[in-house]
């Protein structure tokens, strides 16, 4: 109680009320909610409770997250509501040294939370006994089966003793993870919290806009809506890569999380948002999943996402704790049939919105300059001697049926070649890194927008 007093919560969540009862008495249970409604503290304060009697020392509860990110959420949760029950937890995953995981893990540990791949290699090389685990915890295991770790999950089972309970959370419940469930649990008891908590508070809208003008329909939003903390989804990890650079440089201030940068990076940008250092971050669907900023006033998704329940994610991490947010989409032609599949979700037609003062008419450019380089002019060869002609022999009389003319020595000249001596035919191609450059890009061609004053009306 001391940890839920020093977190400042004062009412539970739906999925709080409905989940810890049954998870303090034993029984395992399907929680299937949204991001951002509590869920955390759902599983970790009965976990807590659970634990503070019994031994100290080894590891009695894992709780299996898909992301680096969700990891280090759920470990800091359960070192700030667990900081007064001298419980020791720790969070194990890929991309950082796995030396000092071994050494924290000699010192004893109560509560594992990991990542299945390290998980997976620590097994195997006997740094860790999953032998006293009471309690399992499987969180978000849709994404676990978008990122294919179900796989490396049932290999984790395997190392689990079978009287135990677990608990499974989810937003969604695809037909793979309700076979794992009938796997894993016995018995369960499910708790469901609809889709109306979070999109409650969410308020959507749609921006049409040819795909060329994305980016300076997104910089327009930007200068003329009043926001606090904005998260803009893209597609690819280049395209995240790319945005956050013509952000930056258009004088926001942005961080960019997508699944090349390493792990220290990735967590101070994390850190630079969740602190304000950075009002806006980019990111892909994966280095999201555990993005948990309260504050966060707008998601705009500068790529519409491939499903309904990918959308429900990300527009999950604007209107959290009951407040209020609003989740912006940038839709091109190709988009018609996705937005139609989140409006039958939403049960509702979304509103289309239009920028005034926008120019929607810019042409298209036929092709992007910024990384070409000037036309090689053809080499031509030098003339040579003629060549000996070879001893010709006996020729039937019938000649090819071809409307070609024919050399004297019998080959066919195509109409297309090109007059003898002009080009070195006879010779293989030099290899493009000999080719001498004949330009280099152009840093003037690059378009970026000038940085606009943050005044002016709500979009």
């Amino acid at each position: 109680m001391k940890g839920v007093e020093a977190a400042g919560y004062e009412v539970p969540t739906p999925i709080q009320l409905q989940a810890i009862p049954p998870v303090l008495q034993g029984r395992d249970l399907i929680g299937l909610a949204q991001t951002g409604t509590g869920k955390t503290a759902a599983f970790v304060l009965p976990i807590l409770q659970r634990l503070l009697n019994g031994p100290r020392g080894q590891i009695r509860a894992l709780i299996l997250a898909p992301t680096r990110e969700l990891a280090e959420q759920t470990g800091d949760a359960i070192e700030s509501l667990g900081k007064s029950t001298g419980l020791r937890g720790i969070t194990i995953y890929g991309g950082v040294s796995a030396h000092a995981q071994i050494e924290k893990l000699r010192k004893g540990v109560d509560i594992m939370v990991a990542c299945p791949g390290r998980l997976l290699d620590h097994l195997s090389q006997r740094n860790i006994i999953l032998s006293h685990v009471e309690v399992l915890v499987l969180d978000e295991a849709d994404n676990m089966f978008d990122m294919g770790f179900l796989p490396d999950v049932r290999r984790v089972l395997k190392h689990l003793p079978a009287n135990r309970q677990t608990l499974l959370f989810s937003a969604t419940m695809p037909d793979d993870i309700r076979a794992l469930a009938k796997d894993m649990l016995r018995n369960p008891v499910t708790v469901q919290i609809g889709l109306a908590e979070p999109i409650g508070t969410v308020s959507h809208a749609l921006y049409p806009v040819s795909s060329h003008l994305k980016t300076p329909l997104l910089m327009e939003l930007l200068d003329h809506t009043d926001t606090e903390s904005v998260l803009i989804f893209a597609r690819t990890k280049h395209r995240v890569k790319r945005l956050g650079e013509q952000l930056d440089k258009a004088g926001y201030s942005v961080a960019s999380l997508q699944g090349n940068l390493s792990q220290n990076l990735r967590q101070a940008a994390l850190d630079g948002f969740r602190d304000g250092k950075y009002q806006i971050l980019v990111a892909t669907d994966i280095a999201a999943r555990a993005i948990d900023v309260t504050r966060i006033s707008h998601v705009i998704n500068y790529d519409i996402p491939n499903t309904t329940d990918a959308y429900t994610h990300r527009i999950g991490r604007t209107g959290r704790a009951a407040k209020t947010g609003d989740a912006y989409t940038l839709i091109s032609e190709e988009d018609t049939l996705m937005v139609r599949s989140i409006e039958r979700a939403l049960g509702t037609k979304v509103e289309r919105r239009i920028v005034k003062g926008f120019d929607y008419s810019q042409v298209d450019p036929q092709r992007n300059n910024e990384f070409a380089r000037a036309p090689r002019e053809p080499r031509g060869r030098r003339p040579q001697a003629p060549r000996p002609s070879a001893p010709q022999s006996p020729r039937p009389a019938q000649q090819p049926q071809s409307q070609a003319p024919a050399q004297p020595n019998g080959r066919l000249l195509m109409p297309t070649a090109p007059p003898a001596g002009q080009y070195r035919s006879d010779r293989p191609a030099q290899p493009r890194s000999d080719r001498p450059s004949q330009g280099a890009p152009n840093s003037n061609d690059r378009r970026h927008r000038r940085p606009r004053s943050r005044s002016g009306v709500t979009a």
